[in-house]
């Protein structure tokens, strides 16, 4: 109830300061909303916004907000943390004193240095590379309908080396040094993992991050246009391959039983790199029958998917040559030169193999 009257006798007083009011007054009152309004607006879609904040920060029980941004000129992501976060989390609040300090330096021509680094007696512990440079430089981002102030979260670490250095060469007052108590907690939180890792963790960067990844090591290994076939595969490869499998080698023209290319897919294609030999597997070209019009190795780059192709090819026949059946072939493949997780779809005579021709 009193609430309810508290809110209603608000309402009554800002109608009736609306009313005493002139129409050119009321006019101009509007105005200038509007024009805030719309400044605000502006200014949002010129910030990065905000791609991924799920939980703070959490070091050592200390809790900083944190999110992954949108890119900036490189291209990459920037992983922020909240300046109120780390002033909270150094100095316990934004004081008043800190406050005074930072505007004092800015009124003496000094950089603007952020609040947690205000105070003078940390000045000459400061890089002048550091100073005035982009780790100390506020981002401004937007997150849901705020605009929020951080800083690139490299920066931690070296904010708290400055307070520990001034403690150590007996720079500080006494009310200071509970500060650098402070920065001695997160330097040590921050020695167990690495502060972009974390931060990764905490926003759950960390969950798109290798579909990313995976799509630089395709672009590495796999080009779009298909190149001309050049043999690839070493007889030495075929021979072993029909010796592990029990079958006697043509001495005239080879024709290889058909179930060979499944094989070849487990033994070599799944050895090269994440994600390879599917994707491999979706650029090649099929006819009416379903079967493939080139070789998969038509589609590897030059200068990374072939030495790569190479390189599995001549460890695996090495592999086949050191092994006495197919079983002991896989079993010494499998442990040095271990498959990327990928399951693959195989005939089951395939998956029930003994070994033997088929």
């Amino acid at each position: 109830m009193e609430e309810q009257e508290l809110s209603t006798g608000r309402s009554k007083s800002g109608e009736a300061r609306a009313a005493s009011l002139s129409p050119e007054r009321r006019k101009e009152i509007g105005q200038k909303a509007a024009k805030a309004r719309w400044e605000t607006v502006e200014k949002l879609e010129g910030l990065p916004r905000v791609m991924l904040a799920r939980d703070p920060l959490d070091l050592a029980g200390v809790k900083i907000p944190c999110a992954i941004i949108e890119a900036d000129s490189d291209g990459e992501p920037r992983r922020v943390l909240s300046e109120n976060g780390i002033a909270n989390a150094l100095l316990g609040g934004r004081s008043g004193a800190s406050k005074r300090i930072k505007k004092a330096g800015q009124q003496d021509g000094g950089a603007p240095l952020p609040i947690f680094l205000a105070p003078g007696q940390l000045k000459p512990f400061i890089n002048n590379n550091l100073e005035g440079g982009p780790l100390l430089r506020p981002i401004e981002y937007v997150e849901g309908n705020r605009i929020v102030v951080g800083y690139d979260a490299r920066v931690l670490p070296i904010i708290c080396e400055i307070w520990l250095k001034a403690r150590e060469a007996g720079a500080l007052q006494a009310q200071q040094l509970e500060k650098a108590q402070k920065a001695e907690v997160l330097m040590r939180a921050l020695a167990h993992i690495g502060i972009i890792a974390l931060v990764d963790e905490a926003t759950g960067y960390q969950d798109i991050r290798p579909r990313d990844a995976l799509a630089r090591i395709l672009e590495a290994f796999v080009v779009k246009e298909l190149r001309p076939w050049v043999r690839k595969f070493p007889p030495d490869y075929y021979k072993e391959m029909f010796r592990l499998r029990g079958l006697q080698f043509p001495t005239s023209a080879v024709r290889r039983p058909q179930y060979f290319g499944h094989l070849t897919n487990d033994i070599v294609y799944r050895r090269l790199a994440p994600g390879v030999w599917r994707e491999l597997k979706e650029s090649v070209e099929k006819d009416e029958r379903g079967r493939a019009k080139h070789k998969l190795h038509q589609h590897l780059t030059e200068n990374i998917g072939d030495p790569r192709l190479q390189k599995v090819l001549t460890q695996v026949t090495t592999i086949m040559q050191l092994s006495n059946t197919w079983a002991d072939f896989k079993n010494k493949l499998d442990r040095l030169v271990p498959a990327y997780n990928e399951t693959m779809e195989l005939p089951f005579e395939i998956t029930s193999d003994d070994g033997k021709g088929l």
